[in-house]
């Protein structure tokens, strides 16, 4: 594994308008590193292109471009090898699966076999994974390539209150794809800049809550939240049983289902995937151009007002969906109550029961082997404390278990207000198949001093509740890009996915090329 941060300068991102408009695609000298999946499956296939030539081309590009994002942590050393024993077994006729041959990134809370996984921070900096996790073991059984590792919100963004996403003690700060200003949002920041960036075909994030959808969305690629139990945790550094997941980070929809079918499957390690199998989809499969005629959306009014420039994007996306044969059906309120109180309580208590697990299972180079060595570290390292605290740390510490009759009632109570009583209770009583609302503010200006502002996002239900959640472009708002969220009931990924590909489809709604800058 080698070290990246010798890479130089770069140009910024720009985003197509109103939604409805067609985006160009990037002006690129490197040919297939803009392309999709789907794409590079098919020049792969003809022989047109090689995983090995794709791995060089992705390493030049970032290697002219990175510096300036500080969006990856580490480059995989063997990825290149890997590339050429893939293209002779192509060459043997023999495909490992739909991803033969296609790089992509992890986020560096995930483990991959020889890598090391950071979460971010200096504590982790000899945690050198001994195999992969279920996830990563999947997605390379299915011919893919982990190129590198993404840079994160340190401990994905739960070590304090007072934190700036995108910020972690190992990778620095990674900045927005699209102005370099404003934040990336937290904590797959590292994956989704690097998609923006064409530093890879895809990446693999994690959300407890809006840490797929949020980065996402400000970043202008398409990201999926599955539902919790769809897709192992399993070598994946966490913050909670009840909401952790990994999932795509694309720049299509297509992309996002074929990166799924890879993801998806049963882990006996990981008993929330106990139905995973028997609701299991091919996700590419059941996408349809015309899967919005004819279908009832619940549009969250609610969650949109806060941005004037964004409700109008927000509204002719609507528009859109309307003209593809959608009826939409206005939902005004909701009373959220106490579901945050709940959801942090559940958190904390979690996070201090998974991170021991997860540290006890480390290399014995790893000396941190708790949470409260994690905390006293901290003390003792300034450039871990260098910007905020760990405040989140040093709640989650005093909490008293998974037996705590306050973390039980709190559980019971968040899971049942945002899922049978908020998502299921809205679908139920407004007959729509899905809802929709801006996924969340365009990027806000970075303010280390300060940490993140708090902003409205379209996240927290379907996070509190474990239900998916898809993000898609919709438009941009002066330069920077803003998402179209389709939320559903659990196991709804197959439906989402084809409303949001329906959508992408109607508005060629595509990641589109840098502003401002030298060619990529």
């Amino acid at each position: 594994m080698m070290s990246i941060k010798c890479a130089v300068v770069v140009a910024v991102l720009l985003m197509a308008g109103d939604a409805g408009g067609q985006p160009q695609r990037p002006n690129s000298s490197f040919g297939e590193i803009e392309a999709s999946i789907d794409e590079l499956r098919g020049v792969l296939a003809a022989g047109d292109a090689t995983a090995h030539g794709l791995v060089e081309k992705y390493l030049a590009h970032i290697d002219r471009h990175e510096k300036a994002f500080s969006a990856l942590v580490s480059l995989n050393a063997a990825a290149a090898t890997e590339a050429r024993r893939l293209d002779d077994e192509r060459g043997q006729g023999r495909a490992r699966g739909p991803l033969h041959g296609i790089p992509i990134l992890l986020k560096d809370n995930i483990d991959a076999k020889g890598l090391v996984t950071t979460a971010g921070s200096l504590a982790l900096a000899e945690n050198v994974a001994v195999e992969d996790a279920e996830v990563v073991r999947r997605l390379v059984d299915s011919g893919a390539i982990v190129l590198g590792k993404a840079n994160l919100s340190e401990w994905a963004n739960f070590r304090s209150r007072w934190s700036s996403s995108g910020w972690s003690a190992v990778g620095g700060l990674t900045r927005n794809a699209y102005a370099r200003e404003r934040s990336a949002c937290g904590s797959s920041s590292g994956s989704a800049v690097a998609v923006a960036m064409n530093y890879a075909a895809a990446a693999v994030g994690t959300e407890t809550d809006g840490s797929i959808t949020c980065p996402a969305a400000v970043n202008g690629i398409v990201g999926l939240k599955p539902t919790v139990g769809l897709v192992s945790r399993r070598g994946i550094v966490p913050i909670s049983d009840s909401q952790d997941t990994a999932g795509p980070m694309t720049r299509t929809v297509m992309d996002a289902a074929l990166l799924l079918n890879a993801m998806v499957g049963a882990d006996p390690t990981d008993p929330a995937t106990a139905e995973a199998d028997a609701h299991r989809r091919d996700y590419a499969a059941a996408l349809d151009a015309r899967a919005l005629q004819g279908k009832n959306i619940g549009v969250l009014r609610f969650l949109a007002g806060h941005s004037p420039p964004t409700d109008l994007v927000f509204d002719r996306s609507l528009e859109v969906l309307r003209h593809q044969g959608a009826e939409l059906v206005e939902i005004a309120q909701f009373d959220f109550g106490p579901i945050g109180r709940h959801e942090l309580t559940v958190l904390l208590t979690e996070f201090k029961v998974g991170i021991n697990h997860y540290l006890a299972s480390t290399p014995p180079a790893v000396r941190t082997r708790t949470l409260a060595d994690l905390i006293e570290f901290n003390r003792t390292e300034p450039r871990e404390l260098e910007w905020f605290g760990q405040d989140l740390f040093e709640q989650a510490q005093a909490t008293g278990g998974l037996d705590d009759p306050a973390y039980l009632e709190a559980r019971e109570t968040a899971r049942r207000m945002a899922g049978p009583e908020g998502i299921d209770r809205l679908l139920r009583e407004h007959d729509v198949v899905a809802l929709v609302a801006p996924t969340v503010l365009p990027a806000w200006s970075i303010d280390l001093v300060n940490g993140d502002r708090s902003i409205r996002s379209a996240s927290t239900l379907p996070a509190v509740a474990g239900y998916p959640h898809l993000t898609v472009p919709m438009g941009q708002v002066a330069g920077l890009p803003v998402g179209l969220s389709f939320i559903g009931a659990k196991w709804s990924e197959a439906d989402l996915l084809s409303l949001g590909f329906a959508f992408e489809q109607a508005t060629q709604a595509r990641r589109p090329p840098v502003p401002g800058g030298e060619e990529m």
